[in-house]
């Protein structure tokens, strides 16, 4: 099935993004790699900062669709919050950061519509981190204040991200983040 123009110009968007950052690619650029003139990108997205606003709705809405996922397996809640990590460190293999963590070094220069989209997109991760930290304090398998804990997990797992990125890898975060995960939420 071929993807439509709009598909085409958000993929190719959030791969640059993903990789450079907002400031660091235009309409010429998605132009040049979509094969198609500038007009026809404006007649999809008359703005940047409207593309950039529908990239972040739709990355968020695809991590949100992840997190359902595994919520919906049959995993343990420790082997679920592997696989929550390991959302991030798919990113790594396809050599890319998570576009939110991209674009919050942006953020003072983003216009209100693409921060808002940012600040959902951390909320709901967070939520579902939240809810799922929870359900393991419920059922003592593990000690810890959910909503903080998330905050610190969100925050290492796309850290981490940095860090590996720079060391042009996966190994540094499973370095990182698994013997953590291990020692803080157990399987028992």
């Amino acid at each position: 099935m071929e993807k439509n123009t709009a598909t085409q110009i958000l993929d190719v968007a959030q791969e640059m993004v993903r990789n450079r950052g907002y400031s660091a690619f235009s309409y010429a650029d998605i132009s040049q790699q979509v094969g198609i003139r500038k007009a026809s990108i404006h007649y999809h997205f008359s703005t940047k900062d409207e593309l950039v606003k529908e990239l972040v709705k739709r990355y968020r809405e695809g991590m949100m669709r992840a997190c359902d996922r595994i919520t919906q397996s049959n995993a343990s809640l420790d082997q679920q919050m592997f696989q929550f990590a390991q959302l991030y460190r798919n990113g790594l293999e396809e050599e890319q950061i998570c576009l939110c963590a991209m674009l919050a070094a942006d953020y003072a220069v983003l216009p209100q519509p693409v921060r808002d989209e940012i600040q959902a997109f951390f909320q709901e991760t967070e939520t579902w981190l939240t809810n799922l930290l929870q359900q393991g304090c419920d059922a003592q398998l593990w000690t810890c204040q959910p909503e903080q804990e998330a905050k610190g997990l969100i925050a290492l797992f796309q850290g981490v991200q940095l860090l590996a990125r720079s060391a042009a890898g996966t190994t540094t975060f499973e370095q990182v983040v698994y013997p953590l995960l291990a020692t803080k939420f157990p399987s028992r």
